[in-house]
Order: structure tokens, then sequence, then C-alpha cells
């Protein structure tokens, strides 16, 4: 899912969404309720309308925002008060009022309030914060009342204690949601960790709901994880990237503001059909950049989305014809690296 933070992924238009092929997007709770504010998307007919995207939108709770605000928040049993980035202004996310903003915004999938614990943190802390996390999920649960037309996931916490996360896991499921997400990962802890919480999470979590890992990653870390159950990602990481100058391709990871292309004329890649592919040389694009032309960043945006929206299809395709495992050997290989 392309990360549309602020309602609106960043440098391009829902046609160029529709173009690379991209099928849902990602919306976030906590900026949106601090600006422009869900009574005004509500007003406005919804998040749909407000920004001219007619496919289906996820929303996440906020739990990672007030996380990540540090000494600006303070967590109690009843929710967490904390402090808006932008003015300093006090706040109140209890998991009714997460609810009822993300009923506000109108997207078709909604996530639980849940406490993100930090990284590294003591077995102790993360098993006192999962207690919190499963009570705000009931109670964001037994609110949460739009049912067929809002999907209200329940999150996985637990951080890398397999008990924990089979804990978090059976008592979501007892809560019998639509689908299940995995949070508290990708927040500072070993690829190792990772995979091995996921890949343990798989033998519990229903087959028959869908699993979002949240927050994640590179085109290995999609693939690997696919390979561990994961049906739904989300990630900054192909959109900011490309803005920076870093381009993903089938064969690594494209530095475009180095000095070699400046009279390179092929495309970024030879075999892409991406508009930016089938109308631009690296050449241009690196010169666009050089300029701090806004145009550089789209065309990198564009190419980049494509190619992870490639990227999954095929992975789609060969697990229907039950080739996944060669798939992932042939395509994986250099798909970190940086091109030299």
């Amino acid at each position: 899912m392309p990360v549309g933070t602020r309602a609106t992924v960043k440098t391009l238009s829902p046609a160029e969404l529709h173009d690379v092929k991209a099928q849902i997007i990602l919306g976030n709770t906590y900026h949106l309720y601090l600006r422009p504010g869900h009574e005004l998307i509500q007003k406005a007919g919804g998040l749909h309308k407000f920004m001219g995207w007619n496919k289906p939108i996820l929303t996440d709770s906020g739990g990672f925002q007030v996380m990540s605000l540090k000494g600006l928040r303070k967590i109690s049993p009843e929710g967490v008060r904390f402090q808006s980035h932008i003015d300093g202004s006090y706040h109140m996310f209890t998991p009714e009022k997460v609810i009822e903003i993300q009923n506000a915004i109108g997207a078709d999938i909604i996530m639980s309030f849940d406490e993100c614990p930090p990284y590294p943190a003591t077995k102790k802390y993360v098993a006192e914060s999962l207690k919190v996390t499963l009570n705000w999920a009931k109670r964001g649960k037994e609110i949460h009342k739009d049912t067929e037309k809002q999907a209200l996931f329940g999150i996985v916490q637990g951080g890398i204690y397999e008990d924990l996360r089979e804990e978090s896991s059976k008592k979501l499921m007892e809560m019998n949601f639509p689908g299940y997400s995995i949070g508290g990962l990708a927040v500072g802890e070993s690829k190792d960790d990772l995979l091995r919480i996921t890949s343990f999470l798989n033998s519990i979590l229903p087959k028959n709901k869908p699993r979002y890992l949240m927050g994640v990653g590179t085109p290995n870390d999609l693939l690997d994880n696919i390979e561990n159950g994961i049906d739904m990602f989300d990630c900054v990481m192909p959109t900011r990237n490309a803005r920076k100058g870093t381009i993903f391709t089938r064969n690594g990871k494209l530095i475009i503001k180095a000095a070699r292309y400046r009279q390179d004329f092929s495309p970024i890649d030879e075999e892409c059909d991406c508009y930016t592919c089938r109308n631009f040389s690296r050449a241009y694009i690196r010169h666009l950049f050089s300029v701090d032309e806004l145009l550089g960043m789209r065309l990198a945006t564009i190419h980049s989305l494509h190619f992870y929206m490639e990227l999954i299809s095929k992975a789609r395709k060969a697990i229907l014809e039950n080739r996944f495992n060669q798939f992932k050997k042939e395509f994986s290989n250099g798909l970190d690296e940086v091109i030299e």
C-alpha cells in the first residue's frame, strides 16, 4: 500500500496511482486528525471524495505516531494524552475516540488503537503494554458499529517475545476481527528477529483472514514476509527514497544523482514499462535532481511505486501457479544492492 499520510501520496496524483496499478493506499489517523481534522473530512463526504481516490483506503490508528512523540505524550489505561507536534496543543486519544475519527474519515479498513512499545524494551514493559493494547482493542471493537462498510483489524503486539505474541494473537482471535495487523516490528529490532516473529505468527493467525505487517519494507523484506504468510504491507520507503534520488529496480537500487549518469541516455530500467521509463532517460532525471526540479521526484516516485506494484503482482501470480519459492530465489538476488 503506497503511503498517503496526509491524504496524498507525496508528489503523485490519484491518476498516476491508478497508472502504477495501486489497489489501495494508506492514510494516517494522527496526522489527518490534526490537519485538516476528521470533522472537515466528513463534511467533504469522506476521505475518498476529499482526495479524489475511488479505490480502497486503509487508515492506521495513530498508535505508532503517538509512540514517536516520546516526551510529548503520557499513556494511561484510559488512553494517551499528547501534545501536537505542530503547535503543542493537548489532545486525548482513547480507543473509542480513534474509532470515532476513523469512522468519520470513512476508510475501508481501519485499525484498533494500540500502544506500540519501543525497541528495545524489557519483557515486563512489553507484557504490561500488551494488556493495555488488548483492552483498547476490546473497547474499540465494542464501539465500532459500521462493520458493513469498514473492516476493523486487531493489532498483534508483544515485541520480540513469542509467548507474548501468541497471547496477543489468541486473545484478538477470540474477539473475531475480520483481519489482523502485526505491529511493533521494523522499529529497530534485527531482521532475523522480525522474520522469526512473522514466521512464528504464520502458524497461529487464521489463514482465511488477511494479515497486515505494518511499516515494512525493502523489496526483499516483502518477499521474505510473503513467504511467512503476510498478505498486506505498507512502507514509505519506495516514495521517500525516490524523492531523495534512490530508485528501486529489479537489478538493485539506483542512485540517480551519481555523476556517472550525467550522459546515460538509457531509461532507469530497460525492461520497465512505467511512464518514466517509457519517456525519460537517466541523464534527464539526474539533471532534474541536480537543479531541484520537482518533476525529478515525481518521475522517480512513479518508477519506484510501479516497481513495487509489479513485484507484488508477480509474487501473487507465482503463488497461484505454485512456484513462489522459485520466483523468490530468482528475483531476490541483488534486489537490495546498490547498482555500480
